[in-house]
């Protein structure tokens, strides 16, 4: 026989087509198994991520590899892409999304919001839907060429597989000197051509895949560039309108993805959604002012107080001399001893009961007045701020909304229990539109101070009325209401909203104030630094 028959000579031969095992991952990003779990955790809980991966996976393949790719590319600290050969030949399309993605600075911009949080990490894949839509059909044809790379891979294992299973065939039937017959050297000849042919054909595949993927590169890269930035843009804005609402990220990572995501549409639509920027201004401003009341010693500003000391009035004050109808007003206070005056004692003089709220939620406060700011909108914002206010000062925090006599709710924060988001939006949202009458919020205020009096002996609270409306009340009413104010010892605060108080609100008030401008959160900063 020839050398050819000989089983060394043709297992030599054999060799080179006996190719060894190749790495066949089918995600591009390296994840452990707590990323794997994290992954399956969101998709059980999101049911827009399960409708998204049906969706397009009615029409693409490999799709759940894609989003969880994208997804974990957005969540991980520190994402490892694969080399591209160690990738299935078939999901060579989903790696080179995902090297797109992470390719543009867009995308490091938004994974400053998802790194670590698997609910904004969600969000971001959500974002990128349409822009994968668009992707994968634009990229049908090369996913079609790595598709058959695939086939031409696995053909090509499975000629090699028969190749050895040839050889071990062959090895049964050699005879003296290591010769085999004809009939076993022909097949492993036949083994080897195939395997060889299946090679070339793999090899050929590869190539033509490889260029397909390489053509959609720049077009894939484009897409996502613009994906990225919205995404990174709709974080961004969650993020703030969360911050607005005092809503802080240990809250947030306490919630369910559901839990979250009826959060966020409910902040994006709510009554005040347009106002996020104000409240988050409102309770910015407030937390500075609250900066500044840090002294207590004699001689030294602790704040702002009432009285007649005309060299301690503050400029506020002063400036509404300038106005010749104000000037009758500003000496009936001086009189009454209710200007707003530099306290300079070493004692606390902040009230000690509850903060009370009593908005106007009338019709005329939801009309747009500058840049489109409400009424309603500065007054609930004030609100919200006053709320920080009281959380800070473990003091009772109570929101009364009103309109005509018979429209009133109340809304109770205690101190001793954590606010809860929902009840801040149920209070911020809830609006009449009716008349204005102020005598029963006013007397659900009092109710309030006299029932901490009566549990804990507490006095000294702060009432803040807002309102853009004139109400009268009877004399009988305003006697019981200043033997409520010698008993209790609280703070009246009114705010007259787009028009100058009327004289029933200045008899109420130990301090009154106009607020012309609504874009402006520093016309009551002062009161912060005293309430």
């Amino acid at each position: 026989m020839g050398v050819l028959t000989k089983l060394k000579d043709l297992a030599d031969r054999a060799g080179r087509w006996l190719a060894p095992s190749r790495s066949s991952a089918t995600n591009a990003i390296v994840a452990n198994q707590f990323d794997r779990m994290a992954w399956r955790d969101v998709l059980d809980q999101s049911a827009a991520l399960r409708t998204l991966a049906d969706d397009l996976g009615e029409s693409h393949d490999y799709v759940a590899e894609l989003l969880q790719d994208v997804w974990t590319a957005a969540y991980k600290s520190a994402p490892h892409l694969r080399p591209g050969d160690e990738m299935d030949p078939s999901r060579l399309v989903n790696h080179q999304v995902i090297k797109g993605l992470m390719d543009v600075s867009e995308f490091s911009e938004l994974r400053r919001h998802t790194v670590g949080d698997p609910y904004v990490a969600a969000m971001a894949v959500l974002a990128h839907a349409n822009t994968l839509r668009h992707i994968l059909a634009q990229a049908e044809a090369a996913q079609q060429a790595a598709a058959a790379a695939a086939e031409a891979r696995q053909q090509q294992a499975d000629a090699a597989h028969e190749l050895q299973a040839t050889l071990k065939e062959a090895e049964q039937q050699v005879g003296p000197d290591d010769e085999l017959n004809e009939q076993a050297a022909a097949a492993v000849e036949a083994a080897i051509d195939t395997a060889q042919a299946a090679t070339g054909k793999a090899d050929q595949a590869a190539h033509a895949a490889a260029a397909q993927v390489a053509a959609v590169a720049p077009g894939i890269r484009m897409a996502l560039r613009a994906a990225a930035n919205t995404a990174a843009e709709q974080a961004r804005e969650e993020a703030a309108l969360m911050a607005s609402w005092g809503v802080s990220p240990g809250q947030l990572q306490r919630m369910s993805f559901e839990e979250r995501l009826h959060l966020a549409n409910r902040l994006r639509t709510g009554r005040l959604s347009r106002f996020a920027d104000l409240i988050g201004r409102f309770r910015v401003m407030a937390g500075g002012e609250r900066a500044r009341k840090i002294a207590h010693s004699p001689g030294e500003l602790v704040g702002i107080t009432l009285g007649d000391d005309l060299s301690r009035v503050i400029p506020s004050e002063l400036a509404s001399l300038a106005i010749p109808t104000q000037r009758a007003l500003f000496a009936a206070r001086l009189a009454e001893r209710r200007l707003m005056c530099y306290d300079t004692r070493g004692n606390d003089q902040a009230g000690k009961g509850a903060i009370i709220a009593c908005v106007d939620c009338s019709y005329s406060m939801s009309n747009p007045l500058a840049d489109g700011v409400t009424g309603e909108a500065w007054a609930k914002a004030l609100a919200l701020a006053l709320l920080d206010q009281a959380h800070c000062a473990k003091r009772d925090f109570v929101g009364i909304l009103f309109s005509s006599a018979s429209e009133l709710e109340v809304f109770h924060f205690p101190a001793s229990r954590p606010r809860s988001i929902d009840e801040v939006l149920d209070f911020g949202e809830h609006f009449f539109g009716g008349g204005t009458d102020f005598a029963a919020p006013l007397d659900a205020a009092v109710e309030v101070l006299q029932a901490e009096y009566n549990d804990a002996g507490t006095q000294r609270g702060d009432i803040v009325f807002v309102t853009d409306g004139q109400c009268e009340v009877t004399e009988d009413w305003m006697l019981r209401w200043l033997d409520a104010k010698r008993a209790l010892g609280f703070r009246t605060w009114g705010v007259a909203v787009a028009q100058a108080p009327g004289q029933v609100l200045e008899a109420l008030s130990d301090n009154v104030r106009t607020v012309m401008d609504v874009t402006d959160v520093r016309s009551t900063g002062d009161m912060f630094r005293v309430i």
